[in-house]
């Protein structure tokens, strides 16, 4: 599906990054950071165009080598891997950061990955979403079509054993991301941290 979904020259989520990712950059540790599901790869190859050393983890091999042409474009490197989070293992205490934007998986593939993040993170590391919440199935302006691959602060709350959250918000925000999340998104948006 992502395969399909990103071939072609058009870039269906934008090249710019997130929102919430900007606006909250300046939290994440300098260092090494880990983008999940990262796709076509705007949000790594921004990242790594304010100085991390960035790696790009997703299911399509089509979207991360949109995402290598991009950070070429951008005369920046993210190093990418094509992996399966369901089995996919990060390393412990391996990352600075961690950046998790709208990457919609299974409620089981979820809470295996959310309840690994605080082992891939090093300490004082900081794990960074935004994901729509099941009220973005009456908005139609993107996300996935069921409300069980959609999260909620309180889920998230459970599934992050180990962070603690600094920023925990569900809200709703205009989200103008290339063809496919375009208008009012109703988002959880979480900034969470390994204790040191």
């Amino acid at each position: 599906m992502w395969d399909q979904r990103y071939a072609g020259d058009e870039y269906v989520y934008g090249t710019l990054p997130n929102d919430f990712l900007v606006s909250r950059v300046a939290a994440l540790p300098r260092g090494r950071v880990l983008c999940l599901g990262e796709g076509e790869g705007r949000n790594a190859a921004w990242l790594a165009q304010q100085g991390f050393e960035v790696h790009a983890l997703d299911a399509s091999a089509v979207g991360l080598e949109k995402a290598r042409r991009l950070a070429h474009a951008r005369g920046v490197v993210v190093q990418t891997l094509v992996a399966d989070l369901a089995t996919h293992e990060a390393g412990a205490g391996e990352w600075d950061a961690i950046v998790s934007i709208f990457c919609h998986l299974p409620p089981a593939v979820r809470a295996r990955v959310h309840g690994r993040i605080a082992h891939w993170l090093r300490p004082g590391g900081v794990f960074l979403l935004e994901a729509y919440t099941p009220d973005q199935l009456a908005l139609e302006t993107g996300g996935p079509p069921a409300a069980e691959l959609m999260m909620t602060l309180a889920g998230l709350r459970a599934e992050l054993a180990g962070l603690v959250i600094e920023h925990g918000v569900e809200t709703v925000r205009k989200v103008v991301e290339g063809r496919l999340h375009h208008g009012e998104g109703a988002v959880v948006q979480v900034l969470a941290r390994r204790p040191a």
